[in-house]
Formats: C-alpha cells, sequence, structure tokens
C-alpha cells in the first residue's frame, strides 16, 4: 500500500512539475502585450505555485494538514484552468495552439484527481 501511495505521489509530482513548465514556456507566446503579459502572470502564478503546494501536502504534520494543503492545490488549478480558458476565449491563443491543446485536458485531469484525494481524505480523516 505504502509503496502505490509513494509512487503515485512521484507521478503526481512530475506531472504538476510539468505542468508548469508548460506554462512557463507560454512567456514567450503572451507577453507580448499588456494583456497577455498580465494573465500570464496569472496563470505562471497559480500553474506554478500547484505543485510546489503539493510538495508541502507530501510533508503534511497531520491529516488535517494535508487536507488543508491539498486545498490550497486544487484552489490554483482552478484559478489556472479559469486563466487557461481566459486565454482561448479572448483568443489569446489559437485553440489550435499545441501547448494549450496540451494543458486545458491535463489540468482537467488534475483537478479530478485533486478534487477525488481530497474526498478520500475526508472521509479517512478520523481512522
Amino acid at each position: 500500500m505504502e509503496e502505490s501511495r509513494s509512487n503515485f505521489r512521484e507521478q503526481m509530482v512530475e506531472r504538476l512539475l510539468e505542468f508548469a513548465a508548460r506554462i512557463i514556456k507560454l512567456d514567450s507566446k503572451l507577453c507580448s502585450t499588456y494583456t497577455g503579459k498580465h494573465i500570464y502572470g496569472q496563470l505562471f502564478r497559480s500553474g506554478s505555485s500547484a505543485g510546489a503546494n503539493y510538495e508541502e501536502s507530501i510533508g503534511a504534520e497531520s491529516k488535517a494538514d494535508f487536507i488543508h494543503k491539498s486545498q490550497v492545490v486544487l484552489k490554483e488549478l482552478r484559478e489556472a484552468y479559469y486563466w487557461l480558458r481566459l486565454i482561448l476565449k479572448s483568443q489569446l491563443l489559437s485553440k489550435d495552439d499545441d501547448d494549450l491543446k496540451l494543458l486545458l485536458p491535463e489540468n482537467l485531469e488534475l483537478i479530478k484527481i485533486i478534487s477525488k484525494s481530497l474526498v478520500t481524505a475526508k472521509q479517512n480523516r478520523t481512522t
């Protein structure tokens, strides 16, 4: 059980790291206008902090601390999803942009994974 939990954590760390790295690559595509620069900054902060907060959740001091830190991860991922959708809706990047085509579904999947993890953690809070 502990080994599978460790493998899951390692996979999540890598996915969140890759997610942040892909966001970083959007810098050159978005920062040529004031609007793009502003939105990129918001996306960069939320998208890159999700992984850092996930790392903190791994070292949580208690189940309550784990839940709190995981909720922060979820909040940041949801915010990143908002900014990605805004980039698409405002046509700052084309819907055919390769990075955007990868980031949007990955962001949604990460939200679902963290949400499910939170549900499980809350159910197991007293055990």
